[in-house]
């Protein structure tokens, strides 16, 4: 049984997952924790919960999700993997983020490449890994089909979708990929976006002004 923990970090209040189970073994998707004391809250929650995280992983690469990488990488000493495609993100982060004005420090390149089809394993457990690009150049998002659950990055939020004005970005490629692929999900899958609340596939299919015809 996979358990979820959120943390909201940074200027940008992305949303930055915790996934565990009951080996202990975690992950820890977006890494977003900018501020040293949201650092030490993922620390510490890492520490009273006895949990060994064994993987970094991104939904996608823009800056927002990227400011707790190196902290998170080399503390606890796990791969970094990224979607395919978006490495160049990764080698331009400081350009990114100092856009924004969220000044930051480069991240080394990433360890190896998520691809659409694949597992994310850890403990007992693995998430599906499905293609879901518009938002980002290879935007992914991760599904378990036993506990119906999304981690949907920034492609899907409560009421609204990714934006597709930045790099790569494509509201065709996105709005398609929503509909043949995550609204097809079971209704009461829940989505755990990067920013925002959760909702739900169901919800979604109904209210979404942008998915609604």
């Amino acid at each position: 049984m996979i358990k979820i923990k959120k943390f909201t970090f940074n200027p940008i209040q992305e949303n930055t997952y915790l996934l565990f189970d009951e080996t202990r073994e975690c992950i820890i998707v977006d890494a977003g924790c900018y501020f040293d004391y949201e650092k030490k809250e993922l620390d510490r929650f890492i520490l009273e919960n006895g949990l060994n995280p064994v993987l970094l992983v991104n939904t996608h690469c823009h800056f927002d999700h990227l400011l707790g990488v190196n902290h998170c990488r080399y503390k606890y000493k796990t791969n970094f993997l990224i979607p395919e495609g978006e490495s160049s993100l990764v080698e331009h982060l400081v350009v990114q983020s100092d856009l924004f004005g969220v000044p930051t420090e480069p991240v080394d390149p990433a360890d190896g490449e998520l691809k659409e089809g694949g597992k994310i394993q850890f403990g007992n457990s693995e998430l599906e890994i499905i293609k879901a690009d518009g938002h980002s150049p290879g935007g992914l998002v991760f599904y378990h089909p036993g506990q119906k659950f999304l981690l949907a990055g920034d492609v899907l939020f409560y009421g609204s979708i990714g934006r597709t004005d930045l790099p790569g970005g494509s509201y065709e490629r996105l709005a398609n990929n929503i509909r043949t692929k995550l609204l097809v999900l079971p209704p009461e899958t829940t989505v755990y976006c990067g920013h925002g609340p959760e909702t739900t596939i169901g919800f979604e299919k109904k209210s979404n002004p942008f998915l609604t015809d």
